[in-house]
């Protein structure tokens, strides 16, 4: 094994020249437990847009694009405090090159993946969980160490890659949403930023579970979102219908919030794990308590929602779309093209 690595250091909360491209930075050993897995492929997501910029501070108020890249935070991480200089990189598609003591239950050479938000349930907190990339180093270098009890074989599955790099964030982040508010056969399913990385997953994987689903995108990913299995497609900026749908899904927030409540029917679930648009909503609580809407704020997933993914995965049921890969050098143009929102589908970093 080599002694040092090529990687992305996240240096401090900031615009993209807080990223740090180096070749030096030490390969890490696996201690008691864990793993060494090779980075083939990582994902860009959101939420590390949003560890660099700080947005998870409860003093940013603001959407993701209207948070300035100078932002003077001091716990802007999803557990609080980021430990810097910190490896982000949530979605991670590797192979195990080595292992710690007691850690040799995956072959070397065994195609793997892990959980974004890892659950580390606790008697006081049932749902508590550290963020990968966040609260320890991930995917954004050539090498990553996890614990082996973290980590799922993906060596059978059909997928590419690049399609397993794209699993964790979006479609695991997508089922939890889907399985937290109970979407099932014959039931009307809405999503929000359903042109989005997963908005796009939860489309698809709530067609395939028998739903009727309709989504929010802007008129040019209309073809994108019907392709993933949408019936319908709402625009932004039309108003929605009243009491519809047995669920709402939505990783947007903001103004709209409002009328995603009244949009769901009485009994109804709403499930929530994500504010681009604003994290600050207005609501009516009558909407929510006369109506006996259930409400779910969706971050901690059990290993058993994520096996239940991973089955799919290897089984080739479901399929990312991937819209364009970059060198990990150029994590800083994937990134702006990412909050550009001219893709569709995910965009890969290969180390």
């Amino acid at each position: 094994m080599p002694e040092k690595m090529q990687g992305v250091y996240l240096t401090r909360h900031g615009g993209p020249d807080a990223l740090e491209w180096r070749e030096d930075i030490p390969v890490p050993a696996p201690a008691e437990g864990q793993v060494l897995v090779k980075v083939l492929a990582a994902g860009v997501n959101n939420t590390d847009i949003n560890t660099r910029i700080g947005w998870y501070s409860s003093d940013v108020v603001g959407a993701t694009e209207d948070v300035d890249d100078g932002t003077d935070v001091e716990e802007g991480g999803w557990g609080g405090a980021v430990d810097f200089p910190r490896i982000q990189g949530g979605d991670i598609c590797g192979k195990v090159v080595s292992w710690g003591k007691g850690a040799s239950e995956f072959e070397l050479g065994a195609r793997v993946t892990c959980q974004i938000n890892i659950p580390r349930p606790t008697a006081e907190n049932q749902f508590a969980y550290i963020a990968l990339g966040s609260e320890v180093d991930g995917a954004f270098a050539q090498y990553c160490v996890l614990e082996q009890a973290d980590i799922f074989d993906v060596s059978s599955s059909p997928l590419t890659d690049e399609e397993i790099a794209a699993i964790p964030c979006g479609f695991g982040t997508a089922f939890n949403l889907l399985s937290r508010s109970g979407v099932g056969e014959g039931q009307k399913v809405l999503v929000t930023g359903a042109s989005g990385v997963v908005g796009l997953a939860a489309v698809q994987l709530a067609s395939s579970l028998g739903a009727s689903v309709s989504g929010i995108a802007a008129e040019e990913k209309v073809p994108a979102v019907k392709g993933a299995g949408a019936e319908r497609v709402l625009p932004r900026t039309a108003g929605l219908p009243l009491d519809e749908f047995d669920a709402v899904v939505d990783v947007v927030g903001g103004a709209i919030w409002p009328n995603l409540i009244r949009a769901t029917k009485p009994g109804g679930h709403y499930a929530v794990s994500g504010a681009i648009a604003g994290p600050i909503v207005e609501a009516d609580l009558r909407d929510i308590y006369l109506r006996d809407i259930t409400i779910h704020g969706c971050s901690f997933m059990s290993q058993q929602t994520f096996s239940a993914l991973i089955e799919l995965v290897n089984s080739g049921a479901i399929r990312p779309i991937i819209a364009k890969t970059y060198p990990l050098r150029e994590i800083a143009k994937a990134q702006s093209d990412f909050q550009s929102k001219e893709h569709v589908g995910k965009l890969i970093l290969i180390p």
